[in-house]
C-alpha cells in the first residue's frame, strides 16, 4: 500500500509549520476530527459539522456498497450495457471523473448544459448506455435536464429508459421517491452526513467509478490505510502538517494555492481538489484560492509570487513549496483531513457553501423571464467574431482586453469562465496559460456552469480581489429540455448571465466575449490576448 506523504520543501514553512504543528497536535485536533467533534470550528459552525463529518469514515462505512455496484455491473454486461454516462455537478462528478482516469476506464461525464457536448454524448451508442444519474436531491437543473433528455432519446429507440437509468441520491430525498415512482434500475442511497465535496469515497464517487470499471474496493483498501495515520494526534500526521502548511502561508498574504500535477499515476487530482478547498475555505472574505495549473513550467506554478503557494501533486519539482504523494484514496482522506485542519486555522465553518445558492436564483429569474435568457443588453464593441459587453475602455478586443487586465488589483487574479464545448471547443483553455504569461496574475480557468459547483463559491465568498472573463457563444443545434420551458442553450446563457449578475453585485469587474462564430472567435481572442501586457 502508498503511504501518503506531505513534502513541505521550504525550510522556513517547514519550521513554521512544525511549530503550528505542536499546537494541533495538543489540542488533539487529528483524533477530534476522526471522532466527528463538530466542537472543532466554534459555535457557529457546530450545527452545520455535526451532520458533514460522514466522510472521516467512509474507508469503512461504504463497504457494503460495492457487492451491489458488482451486481449491478455484472447484470448490465450481461444485458450488453457496457457504456457508463454519468450525470451530476461538482461533488458528483469530479471525483468520478478522477477515478476513472486514474484507473484507465472509460466514463462519459456530463456536467455541463453546452448543448453540442450533450448532443456528443447521445450520438454514443446508446442501445449499449447505462446513464447515472447523481444528485442528493434530484433538483440540480443540469442534471434533472440530462435525465429529461436521455429518458426521451432512449424512448425514441424503443429501449425501456427505466431500465437504463441508475439513481445515486440522499436518503429519503424528493429524487429517491421519484426514481421510485418510474421505476429506475436501481437507487443507490449516500450517506446523508457528507457534503458534495467531501463524497468522493460515498456512493456519489464509487457507483459510477464501480460501474466504469474501476477497483473501488483497492481504492476503499487505500483510504483506511491513510485514515489510521490521519487521526493520530502526532506532529509527523500528514493531515496536520498540510493544514497547518497552508494556514501559514495565508496567514503570511498567500490566499492561493498552485497546483502542478507532477504524479505519473493519479490523474486529474487538482480538478477534484479545486473544489474542495475553494467551497470548503471561500468565505467571510477570506479563504484560499485553488488555481489548477498544467505543470511545473506553467506560468504561475513556475513564477508563483508571495501571494502564491505552489503545490505539487506528486513528486516535489520546480517552484513547488509543498508536495503531497500517495495512492488517490490516500490523497482523497489527506487533503479532506488537511481542508478542514485550515478551516479552523482560517476560523470559518469549512462545511457550508452561503454563496453557491446565489448563482443558481440568478438564473432561475432570468430563466423565468419571457425572453428566457434576460439578455436585453447590446454589445459595447464588435470586434469579428466576438462581441463584446461589459464596460471597458476601447475601440478593440486587444484593447479592451488590456482595461481589463488593468482593473486587477495588487494581488488579485484573473478568473476566465467558459461556457462552453469542453470537448470542441477546448482551445479555450489556452487562454488560461497565455493570461497568466503576458499578465504576471494568477489565473484559474473553469467550464461553466461546471466551476460554479467548484471554484464558484470562492469567487463570490473569499478574498474579493478577483476579476472574471466570461466566455459564451452561438449555439448552432440546440437541445429541447422534455416538459420544461428552455432549452439547453438557453439555460446556458442564463447561467453565465446570472452569474455575472451576481459577481456584479458583489463589485468585481465582468467582462463577457460573445463568440458569435466559436471556432473563429476563439481564434481571434488567442491572438488578442497576445497583445495584453500588465499594465
Amino acid at each position: 500500500m502508498i503511504e501518503i506523504s506531505v513534502d513541505i520543501v521550504d525550510a522556513k514553512l517547514a519550521d513554521e509549520t512544525a511549530t503550528l504543528v505542536e499546537t494541533l497536535v495538543a489540542d488533539k485536533v487529528a483524533s477530534r476530527i476522526a471522532a466527528q467533534d463538530a466542537t472543532l470550528w466554534g459555535a457557529d459552525a457546530q450545527s452545520e459539522a455535526a451532520i458533514r463529518l460522514g466522510w472521516t469514515a467512509l474507508h469503512e462505512t461504504s463497504r457494503p456498497l460495492l457487492a451491489e455496484i458488482d451486481a449491478l455491473r455484472a447484470e448490465l454486461h450481461s444485458e450488453g450495457v457496457d457504456r457508463v454516462v454519468l450525470a451530476g455537478m461538482g461533488g458528483s462528478s469530479l471525483a468520478p471523473e478522477v477515478i476513472t482516469a486514474t484507473a484507465g476506464v472509460p466514463l462519459v461525464v456530463l456536467d455541463t448544459t453546452d448543448p453540442a457536448q450533450v448532443a456528443d454524448a447521445l450520438a454514443g451508442d446508446l442501445t449499449r448506455t447505462v446513464l447515472v444519474v447523481s444528485s442528493k436531491s434530484g433538483g440540480t437543473v443540469e442534471t434533472d435536464s440530462h435525465r429529461r433528455i436521455f429518458e426521451k432519446a432512449f424512448a425514441a429507440q424503443g429501449i425501456d429508459a427505466a431500465s437504463r437509468i441508475v439513481v445515486v441520491t440522499d436518503p429519503g430525498s424528493p429524487f429517491e421517491e421519484l426514481a421510485g415512482q418510474a421505476g429506475y434500475r436501481k437507487v443507490f442511497l449516500a450517506d446523508p452526513n457528507v457534503g458534495g465535496r467531501y463524497s468522493a469515497l460515498t456512493a456519489f464517487g464509487l457507483v459510477p467509478s464501480g460501474l466504469a470499471g474501476a477497483d473501488i474496493a483497492t481504492l476503499l483498501d487505500e483510504a483506511s490505510a491513510a485514515a489510521s495515520v490521519l487521526a493520530k494526534d502526532e506532529d509527523t500526521n500528514a493531515g496536520l502538517v498540510l493544514g497547518a502548511a497552508l494556514g501559514v502561508r495565508h496567514s503570511e498574504g498567500a490566499e492561493k494555492v498552485v497546483f502542478a500535477d507532477t504524479d505519473t499515476s493519479v490523474k486529474g487530482f487538482p480538478d477534484w481538489v479545486e473544489q474542495l478547498i475553494a467551497e470548503s475555505t471561500g468565505k467571510q472574505g477570506t479563504g484560499l484560492l485553488p488555481v489548477a495549473t498544467e505543470g511545473t513550467d506553467a506560468p504561475g506554478f513556475a513564477d508563483a509570487g508571495d501571494d502564491a503557494t505552489a503545490t505539487a501533486i506528486g513528486t516535489p519539482a520546480g517552484a513547488a513549496r509543498v508536495s503531497t504523494s500517495g495512492s488517490l484514496g490516500g490523497l482523497f482522506l489527506l487533503w479532506e483531513y488537511a481542508t478542514a485542519v485550515a478551516g479552523r486555522l482560517l476560523g470559518i465553518n469549512p462545511f457550508d457553501q452561503p454563496d453557491v445558492e446565489a448563482a443558481k436564483k440568478a438564473a432561475r429569474a432570468l430563466l423565468d423571464q419571457p425572453t428566457g435568457s434576460g439578455d436585453a443588453e447590446k454589445p459595447s464593441l464588435v470586434d469579428g467574431p466576438v462581441e463584446v459587453y461589459g464596460h471597458f475602455e476601447g475601440t478593440s478586443l486587444p484593447e479592451v482586453l488590456r482595461s481589463f487586465v488593468a482593473s486587477v488589483p495588487e494581488f488579485g487574479y484573473v478568473s476566465v469562465q467558459a461556457y462552453l464545448d469542453r470537448l470542441d471547443d477546448a482551445s479555450a483553455a489556452l487562454l488560461r496559460p497565455e493570461l497568466a504569461r503576458r499578465t504576471g496574475f494568477q489565473t484559474t480557468f473553469g467550464w461553466g456552469p461546471r466551476f460554479l459547483h467548484s471554484t464558484g463559491q470562492y469567487h463570490k465568498g473569499g478574498h474579493q480581489n478577483g476579476v472574471f472573463l466570461q466566455l459564451t457563444g452561438a449555439v448552432e443545434d440546440d437541445l429541447e429540455v422534455p416538459d420544461r420551458p428552455y432549452t439547453l442553450g438557453v439555460l446556458q446563457r442564463a447561467q453565465a448571465l446570472g452569474d455575472g449578475q451576481v459577481l456584479k453585485e458583489h463589485g468585481r469587474p465582468v467582462l463577457r466575449l460573445h463568440l458569435t462564430d466559436r471556432a473563429a472567435g476563439l481564434a481571434h481572442l488567442v491572438k488578442a490576448v497576445q497583445e495584453v501586457e500588465r499594465p
